[in-house]
């Protein structure tokens, strides 16, 4: 299994800057790896992706230390454990409001003691775990893997202290646009009402000892997350494409 390089950035004080994309092209996942990316998270809840394409995409991203993460439709444990076969690194959960589902998530993730991973002879673990003894091995993938719960409804919100008690959790990232929602405003997080309430989900998480993420549609809104205490930024390769694509267009006005 590989160092978690997102990881290590994120505990030595560094924000991880990276990207997420519902394609299934691995060579998309080198151009962003190319690019100097810290991570590459596979939309697996809005993107028609199998088992077989994330190993595929999994491997474009090693080949250019880049971390592979995923986001995944739900908490379903075996679908988890293809994705973690497969050598995902951290996995951001949506839809995943109360204790009882962040500890499920947990252990979907986590090896023993911390969680109830089963352990195969697959590509995660060098196919069997390499020059490893199976104790370094399990011990190692439970250090390396990120846990990353989603906060989008109101209903997180309330829960958040909570949850950020839960052994085995590292971060939460946030869905502004899906809050907003929860909230009543249908036409985008940009109201001060959910600016209030999103400056309020940074300071319970930070205060716990633990780190947040959430998006960023430029530079410069990375640029105040990261002032604000994000440790993990992304933005959309599509979003990437539309706004280096529309600068571009530009010429022929």
């Amino acid at each position: 299994m590989k160092e978690n390089l997102l990881k290590k950035r994120i505990e030595q004080g560094n924000a991880g800057l990276g990207v997420i994309s519902p394609t299934i092209d691995p060579t998309i996942c080198e151009y962003i790896g190319l690019l100097g990316m810290d991570f590459y998270m596979i939309d697996g809840e809005h993107g028609a992706i199998t088992a077989s394409d994330v190993t595929n995409m999994v491997r474009a991203c090693e080949l250019r230390n880049t971390t592979p993460l995923a986001r995944i439709r739900s908490v379903d444990t075996k679908l988890i454990l293809q994705y973690m076969d497969a050598g995902i690194m951290g996995v951001m959960m949506p839809t995943i409001d109360n204790v009882d589902d962040v500890k499920q998530l947990v252990e979907a993730i986590k090896y023993p003691p911390l969680g109830k991973r089963g352990l195969g002879p697959v590509r995660a673990s060098d196919y069997m775990q390499g020059p490893m003894s199976q104790s370094d091995y399990v011990t190692f993938a439970n250090q390396q893997t990120l846990v990353m719960p989603q906060i989008e409804t109101m209903e997180c919100v309330k829960n958040l202290p909570e949850l950020c008690k839960i052994e085995g959790v590292d971060g939460f990232i946030i869905g502004p646009r899906d809050l907003a929602m929860s909230m009543g405003y249908y036409d985008g997080p940009a109201h001060d009402e959910v600016k209030k309430v999103l400056d309020e989900i940074f300071a319970t998480i930070l205060d716990s000892g633990k780190w947040f993420g959430t998006v960023a549609g430029n530079a410069e809104q990375a640029q105040n997350l990261i002032e604000k205490g994000a440790s993990f930024v992304m933005n959309s390769v599509q979003g990437l494409i539309k706004a280096s694509g529309t600068a571009f267009l530009k010429a022929r006005q």
